[in-house]
């Protein structure tokens, strides 16, 4: 790559563990816990170079906050696919749009006996008192918060080969319930819809037939109801249980489909409607809530899928390449008219990705009024994301965070623990310096956008996707 931030999708330097970051700028007093955040930590095993941005062996992040002092670790995911490729110097395990160089005679094996990769690069969260590494296959790590080694295995179902997750699950703390969606690929698909006690017990809640299943990355939550968005890239399920293509690569995009919508009683597990709507795509939902005769779903959205096309890495080599533009949209679903088709509306027409809000407090609310995200500088569109946003809902007025030469991640939102405002907190966000060719952890106050502190990381942190703050302490 010849691109200012080709280090972004190079190689880890190596693991290290810090007791002190140079901090510029002062942190808040009540700030206290660990940010973890996960991603790619090699693009590259050997001679050989993975094809995506969501390829890659996953490598965890820890930013531990005590007083003025921020602690630092890394650590790689112990996965079957990362032992592999430092045993053998090579790829061993099929990623999202990479697979495994292989004979004819391997090629066929591969359908017997399919290497599916564990690098659960994607997201992390806690889930029945387990950290979890998460990922869209359906094999989640655990691991120990405070020395990110790798401690265990966490399935929602007993077969690993055909099936795929969401990285998004959502939680209920009033009932303590976390929610998730499995794909489960056969002659007759289903999305099985599972809810996980805090005990550990895991109940199927739902299976919703799906003869085409859609591309899912997430799904939406509401106070009533858990919201399957049905895009039209959609996979025949035996193309893939052959696996003769990386995983991506089986997938259609076929906007006569429409985009769906398939609304589930998240108590009962009773599906309540099925709701048409125009074809879109979207890696993200936001926010969900009940209004009036209405269900109201906000979502990062694209007008089609070629945004996974983008994030190919010879394409983002390209110093001229510009990525699609998503927006910040909300549908409305007639949740009490059944006959009526799914509305929607564009709050903003600026780029905003890897959207964040107050979930803690606001999630399942009407009354939410900000997102945070990574976006594109409007002078600056050529490129990877090199800005910051906080979008107001409903009229989508814009603040911005911007710095020549940098590319921030996804801004994840810590908020004051008395807080009143409800962006009365900061912004944590691992940005990308391409011109010393490192990283910081920048915090920013999350009402006026403005940099309050930045934390020094001595090498660059490679181009992630998403991570947690978890208040608790840990020893850093």
């Amino acid at each position: 790559m010849t691109v200012p931030y080709a280090v972004g999708f190079t190689m880890t330097p190596g693991e290290v563990a810090m007791d002190a970051l140079a901090v510029q700028g002062n942190l808040p007093s009540w700030l206290a816990g660990t940010l973890i955040r996960n991603g790619p930590g090699a693009f590259q095993i050997g001679s050989q170079s993975y094809r995506h941005w969501f390829d890659g062996l996953a490598m965890l992040h820890r930013f531990t906050f005590q007083g003025s002092r921020v602690s630092y670790a890394n650590r790689y995911l112990q996965s079957k696919s990362y032992l592999g490729a430092k045993e053998t110097g090579t790829i061993t395990h099929a990623e999202f749009a990479t697979d495994p160089p292989r004979t004819r005679f391997e090629r066929v094996m591969a359908v017997l006996s399919p290497h599916v990769t564990d690098s659960a690069k994607v997201n992390v969260a806690k889930i029945a008192g387990r950290y979890l590494a998460l990922a869209e296959t359906p094999i989640q790590l655990e691991f120990d918060v405070q020395t990110l080694q790798t401690v265990g295995r966490f399935n929602y179902e007993q077969r690993a080969v055909g099936q795929m997750t969401t990285v998004h699950p959502q939680f209920d703390p009033a009932n303590k319930w976390a929610y998730n969606v499995v794909t489960r690929y056969h002659a007759v698909s289903h999305y099985n819809l599972y809810r996980i006690a805090e005990s550990g017990q895991m109940q199927r809640l739902a299976a919703v037939r799906a003869m085409q299943p859609a591309y899912m990355h997430s799904f939406g939550m509401s106070e009533r109801y858990l919201i399957l968005t049905e895009f039209p890239l959609v996979v025949n399920s035996i193309d893939l249980l052959l696996w003769r293509k990386p995983y991506i690569e089986n997938f259609r995009w076929e906007p006569e489909r429409g985009t769906p919508f398939t609304i589930i009683d998240r108590l009962t597990g009773e599906v309540v409607g099925r709701f048409d709507c125009d074809p879109f795509f979207a890696f993200h939902h936001v926010n969900a809530f009940e209004q009036q005769d209405e269900l109201i779903v906000d979502l990062v959205s694209y007008d089609d899928a070629s945004i996974i096309q983008s994030y190919y890495l010879q394409r983002l080599s390209d110093p001229a390449n510009e990525l699609p533009i998503g927006t910040l949209r909300r549908y409305r679903v007639p949740i009490r008219t059944k006959h009526s088709r799914v509305k929607e509306e564009i709050i903003s027409e600026a780029c905003l990705e890897l959207p964040r809000f107050d979930y803690e407090r606001y999630n399942t609310r009407r009354d939410y009024r900000y997102v945070y995200g990574c976006g594109i500088h409007p002078e600056h569109r050529a490129g990877f994301y090199n800005q910051i946003v906080k979008g107001r809902i409903p009229n989508g007025n814009l603040q911005t965070w911007h710095e020549a030469g940098c590319y921030p991640g996804e801004p994840v939102f810590v908020g004051r623990p008395d807080r009143n405002d409800e962006d009365d907190g900061v912004l944590l966000s691992v940005v990308l310096d391409a011109v010393s060719g490192t990283s910081f952890l920048l915090v920013l106050d999350a009402q006026a956008l403005e940099e309050i502190a930045r934390v020094e990381v001595p090498h660059p942190i490679l181009f992630g996707y998403h991570g947690e703050f978890f208040g608790e302490p840990v020893n850093g």
